[in-house]
């Protein structure tokens, strides 16, 4: 009996899942949004990500193995939002940070000048495949990547947010 309640409880949530996909005028694409102290607020769909130069960062992920990341250099995502950097990124400008968002609500932050080339030559990356392929649902489908960082905390999965923000 418990088994014929659960297999209904299941198609009766596909059921609603549907019917709300459809009155929301389909399925609805997955996007970042980048907001904030920017000239220009983007919402990136994977199809965006495509029109930047795509950059692979090898890195050791939790079950030890080194998996190839591809995706979009952080930083080059911000340019075209008109955020401040470069030879621009002093004074108060440096005051700034990076807050980066997940769909459960998980937040990492860097500081700006973490993600300037004329900062740093480590690379951080907005990803969306892993050796190949795209993203799992469970990591993507856009996931921070950062390069030699000893722990894989701001690793940040299932990204839908990039804000700069002023720290004062």
């Amino acid at each position: 009996m418990r088994k014929y309640i659960v297999i209904a409880l299941i198609c009766f949530t596909g059921l609603l899942k549907s019917y709300e996909l459809k009155a929301q005028g389909g399925s609805k694409e997955a996007s970042v949004k980048v907001t904030g102290e920017v000239i220009t607020p983007l919402e990136l769909k994977l199809a965006d990500l495509q029109q930047f130069t795509q950059t692979e960062v090898v890195r050791k992920d939790r079950d030890g193995a080194d998996h190839t990341y591809k995706g979009v250099i952080l930083s080059a995502i911000l340019q075209k939002a008109g955020v401040t950097l470069g030879k621009d990124l002093r004074g108060e400008n440096l005051t700034k940070y990076v807050q980066v968002e997940a769909s459960d609500g998980y937040q990492v932050v860097f500081a700006l000048a973490e993600l300037d080339k004329d900062f740093t030559d480590r690379m951080i990356i907005l990803a969306d495949e892993i050796d190949g392929k795209q993203l799992s649902p469970g990591d993507g489908p856009f996931r921070v990547i950062v390069q030699d960082e000893k722990k894989p905390a701001r690793c940040i999965k299932q990204v839908t947010g990039i804000k700069i923000v002023f720290a004062k």
